[in-house]
């Protein structure tokens, strides 16, 4: 189950995107041009993880990855209480009712790590922290090579001392959820490119760049910049086998910014700014995944009536790039046009 991430035929890496957006289908197509396919595992329980691995294994014998969230620790339930009463009136407006307590949410961690040590995979990544250095142990020992998403030089001397095997440098341009190792962090500000040079000054591992990578001349420049392979979410979002939605999609090319914020979930993530933004972001509490179970039934509600305004709507810096068609074909496109960079 050995992986060279320095040898895979294309230099690119599917980001694994929670949510639904990463399919079985996606993973396999972005093999089939030579890449690595991810799955996420974030929200998913542990028996749902087993099938999409099943699934993928059906559709690809080629090397893939699943990404875990890691647990973090519990939020402030007075400051998720005081975002409730706030978001109480957009609740009753649309006919949807807001969660009065929020248990204890691990997100199926040990149930998912135990699917993985019995049935491993070539590749674990995570996002939100790291995992215990017995964790990790254990997953190396039963032959997985482990990724740590980290934000900054201090974050990627961590990922090292645990035993993980290559970092995924997230820089602030990335789309979705920023990797910091804390809820209440606030992201750094440190373009992808420098943040890559950084990173590798206290580190010899293998770099993945993840952040705003849309073109060919941007995966060129991350590779010149010392990565080993790049990262790509938002440029996958519009491929057939994606599973964001239609209006997702369609918000891509219409809406023009991104923006930072916690609004939806309680960790700074990076969306196409909206209505929903505006009004609540400033005032959402560092809470995560309270805030994230708090605002479930509204975004839900939102994603029905396809309410842009409303949705979380996750992209990177560089998502007016995204273009239509089979992921098979963008990956190759993308990686003829960074050659020719």
């Amino acid at each position: 189950m050995a992986v060279r991430l320095d040898e895979l035929a294309v230099p690119v890496i599917a980001a694994p995107m929670a949510g639904g957006a990463s399919t079985p289908e996606l993973v396999a197509a972005v093999n089939r041009a030579g890449g690595l396919g991810f799955l996420a595992a974030g929200y998913r329980t542990a028996a749902g993880t087993a099938e999409q691995i099943a699934a993928v294994r059906k559709a690809t014998d080629r090397a893939f990855g699943v990404n875990l969230f890691v647990p973090a620790e519990p939020g402030d339930p007075v400051a998720v209480a005081a975002y409730r009463e706030r978001l109480r009136p957009e609740a009753e407006r649309w006919g949807v009712r807001l969660p009065e307590e929020i248990g204890p949410d691990r997100d199926d961690w040990e149930a998912k790590l135990g699917v993985l040590l019995a049935d491993p995979v070539d590749v674990v990544s995570y996002t939100f922290g790291l995992p215990t250095a017995a964790e990790a142990a254990a997953v190396r020992a039963a032959g997985s090579f482990q990724v740590g998403t980290v934000t900054t030089p201090e974050e990627a001397r961590s990922a090292e001392a645990v035993g993980m095997d290559a970092l995924c440098v997230q820089g602030p341009e990335a789309g979705g959820h920023r990797g910091t190792h804390r809820v209440g962090d606030e992201p750094g500000e440190v373009p992808l490119l420098e943040l890559l040079g950084t990173v590798r000054t206290v580190t010899a591992l293998p770099l993945i760049a993840a952040g705003g990578i849309g073109d060919g001349p941007s995966i060129a420049a991350a590779l010149r910049a010392g990565a080993v392979a790049v990262q790509l979410g938002t440029a996958l979002l519009r491929a057939d086998e994606s599973g964001a939605s239609q209006a997702h999609r369609a918000a891509l090319t219409e809406l023009p910014e991104t923006v930072v914020t916690r609004a939806f979930t309680g960790r700074p993530a990076r969306g196409l700014r909206n209505a929903f933004i505006d009004r609540h972001g400033p005032y959402a509490p560092p809470a995560y995944p309270e805030v994230h179970h708090l605002t479930g039934p509204l975004r839900a509600a939102a994603a029905r009536r396809a309410d842009t305004r409303s949705m979380h709507l996750w992209a990177g810096t560089a998502h007016h790039l995204a273009s239509p068609g089979p992921a098979e074909r963008i990956v190759t496109d993308l990686w003829r046009a960074a050659r020719g960079a």
